[in-house]
């Protein structure tokens, strides 16, 4: 059964990261969706549309549901989304973080969310323009 990935953010950051995934490789492997908070969006009729977004997207695997950043609306948006064994939440949604999911499509949920947060944290470098990559 495979997972479901859905990506809340402001404005359209969740939709560029997923365009630009999908380019890099060529294909999206997962059902994706993408939820875009502007910043006057109505909090009720957001979380409905992330609930028929849930819907559509669980094929029985359950849904791995990206925000950009904790505490943020996307992220409060995804807490409202109620106690479930088949939603798992991280936020920080990065592009590293996003490829790393992209590229375990077989794995389950629970595999697929530590791979996110995996993803998203050893993407992470501080390095000097000099330095060799």
């Amino acid at each position: 059964m495979t997972v479901g990935l859905l990506i809340i953010t402001h404005n359209q950051i969740g939709q560029a990261l997923l365009e630009t995934t999908t380019s890099m490789l060529g294909a999206c492997p997962l059902p994706c969706s993408t939820l875009s908070l502007s910043p006057d969006a109505d909090r009720d009729m957001i979380l409905g549309a992330a609930r028929r977004r849930i819907d559509e997207l669980n094929q029985g695997g359950g849904v791995l549901v990206l925000t950009d950043m904790y505490g943020s609306t996307p992220s409060n948006i995804a807490a409202g989304l109620g106690k479930s064994k088949d939603i798992i939440v991280v936020a920080g949604v990065n592009l590293p973080m996003l490829i790393r999911v992209m590229n375990y499509p077989q794995l389950d949920l629970f595999q697929l969310a530590a791979k996110a947060v995996s993803g998203g944290n050893d993407g992470i470098f501080s390095f000097s323009p000099t330095d060799e990559l």
